[in-house]
């Protein structure tokens, strides 16, 4: 029996992987798809190759959007830094990429289409996230429905996309229990928004990941020596 397709959004950080490998445990084809979008460093995608090389896939793109182009995030735009993390402040960090998922899961879903993988995998979060507005799971619900309204594979065809986000409402400890169950390769992640050779220990994400590991009872493996 022809296994199901599915496209994995694949950054190269910790919940992504976990999201990889996941796909992959429930007998998807997997396909892995990556973005140089302008960011800081490419410290990512060098991880993201080297965890489809460990999972193993039957594809892997990086695709190239330059959304560096028109700025507004720290991420993107290198007159402003990136800011001392806060995991705990209400208010959205300059880290915030105007509308980033939305553009990566409209690729995923032409990626999809082409490649008759209608199974969309991303590895956001509602519970230990850094307040980004497109990682909420009523978000998620809308930009599935507008690819299954815009899509000749759903609307003529009958192949209906699913947009899966198996973390929505999972934090971090838990994401990482579960990747120790299925063998992620958290030596090859990198969460750090900086670029400079080693994780900065400051930032939203290096903060999130760091108190994850501690309460989930683990040494980070990729801060090991």
């Amino acid at each position: 029996m022809e296994r199901k397709k599915a496209i994995v959004l694949l950054s190269g950080g910790l919940d992504s992987a976990v999201a990889l490998w996941l796909a992959k445990s429930q007998g998807y084809e997997v396909y892995a798809l990556s973005f140089s979008y302008g960011q800081r460093h490419s410290i990512e995608l060098d991880k993201a190759k080297l965890l489809v090389e460990s999972a193993g896939v039957a594809g892997h793109r990086i695709v190239d959007i330059n959304m560096g182009q028109w700025g507004g995030s720290s991420l993107t735009d290198m007159s402003m830094d990136v800011e001392e993390g806060d995991i705990h402040k209400k208010e959205i960090p300059q880290t915030y990429v105007p509308a980033r998922n939305m553009v990566f899961l409209s690729v995923a879903a032409s990626m999809g289409e082409a490649l008759e993988a209608y199974d969309l995998f991303i590895g956001v979060s509602e519970v230990d996230y850094s307040g980004y507005v497109d990682c909420r799971q009523s978000f998620l619900d809308a930009m599935q429905n507008a690819i299954n309204m815009g899509t000749v594979a759903a609307v003529e065809q009958g192949n209906k996309f699913t947009v899966h986000a198996p973390f929505i409402d999972k934090t971090k400890v838990e994401e990482i229990t579960l990747g120790m169950e299925l063998g992620v390769d958290f030596a090859n992640t990198w969460s750090c928004y900086k670029g400079e050779g080693t994780p900065c220990g400051t930032c939203d994400s290096c903060k999130l990941r760091a108190e994850a590991f501690h309460k989930a009872g683990h040494e980070d493996p990729a801060l090991k020596s």
